[in-house]
């Protein structure tokens, strides 16, 4: 098979899915999850990437527990900023493309506008320090990369707000959502596509020299809601396509003081997507459209596993 020599890390994750299948016909694609490459382990981590010998290097892994991480910030900063930093070293040794994804949890919502990527960040919790930590320990290495942050993703497949709303949709006739938090819902099936356009247009030169390209994008889908429009979006459509098998919930909007978690998220996390739509030509459906999409893969499915 012609094409770049591509390795993926996370490739079991709701982004490592569709990352797998937009890439399998890229390239030689390596595929390698939790189970098979540990990212904690610095030594299985070098060789890995040294085993593969990569042109280009998809990192979808990442620890995702933004309520846990506060119990557990050395495992989260583990994963989300050690081993970034060994995959850009490694990047830089072999003259490969790093793909690194972060999170809109690196600011803290004050801004009243989307926020640019020159916008300081200030996260308040562990898990968007600690991709933070990633996100610096990338650039202070130097390697060719893109980082791509973005904001609430969600699949067909996995643990995420969608499925486990569809879920909670099965068997509760009222649900209580937060609608002071304000966000794009993105699909890791958008995202996978964007990537692999953008990195098939570097590997043809189409952008220019990596020094034109290299950095931190934001990558969201258009438009925005809170969770409780989301919630709502999710159910209207749902119940349109059949996918409850009963009446769809009363969703109740409350605000975040009444739903207390262990790590504070942002009140404010949508991103201003017009660097990448400068640089790369890439603009990402808006996110109703979106969700539309994705209900409608899953219509022919008897059954989901949500939050499974």
């Amino acid at each position: 098979m012609s094409g770049p020599r591509i390795l993926l890390l996370g490739a079991n994750g709701q982004l490592g899915h569709e990352l797998t299948h937009s890439f399998a016909s890229a390239g030689e694609l390596v595929a390698q999850d939790r189970h098979t490459t540990d990212l904690t382990s610095e030594e299985q981590l070098r060789a890995a990437i040294r085993a593969a010998d990569p042109d280009l290097i998809l990192n979808a892994a990442a620890y995702t527990a933004v309520d846990r991480a506060e119990s557990e910030p050395e495992l989260a900063h583990a994963i989300n900023a050690h081993a970034p930093r060994v995959l850009a070293e490694e990047a830089a040794r072999c003259n490969s493309l790093l793909v690194h994804y972060s999170t809109d949890y690196v600011f803290d919502g004050s801004k009243a506008g989307p926020w640019s990527e020159e916008d300081a960040p200030h996260p308040l919790n562990i898990y968007g320090a600690s991709k933070l930590a990633g996100e610096e320990a990338i650039r202070q290495v130097g390697s060719k990369h893109l980082i791509f942050r973005t904001s609430w993703v969600y699949a067909p497949h996995g643990r995420n707000f969608l499925l486990t709303m569809l879920r909670l949709g099965q068997d509760r006739d009222r649900l209580s959502i937060v609608n002071d938090q304000i966000g794009a819902p993105t699909t890791a099936t958008a995202l996978a596509q964007a990537t692999r356009s953008i990195t098939d247009g570097i590997f043809a030169s189409q952008f220019g020299t990596a020094q034109q390209w290299s950095g931190l994008y934001h990558m969201s889908c258009g438009g925005h809601t809170s969770w409780h429009g989301f919630a709502e979006a999710i159910f209207t459509h749902a119940e349109e396509l059949e996918l409850l098998h009963k009446a769809k919930p009363q969703v109740i909007p409350i605000p975040s003081s009444e739903y207390p978690t262990p790590a504070r998220r942002p009140k404010n996390s949508i991103l201003s997507n017009r660097k990448l739509q400068q640089t790369f030509g890439i603009e990402l459906p808006d996110w109703h459209s979106a969700l539309q999409t994705t209900l409608l893969s899953m219509q022919d499915k008897s059954s989901f596993t949500a939050g499974r």
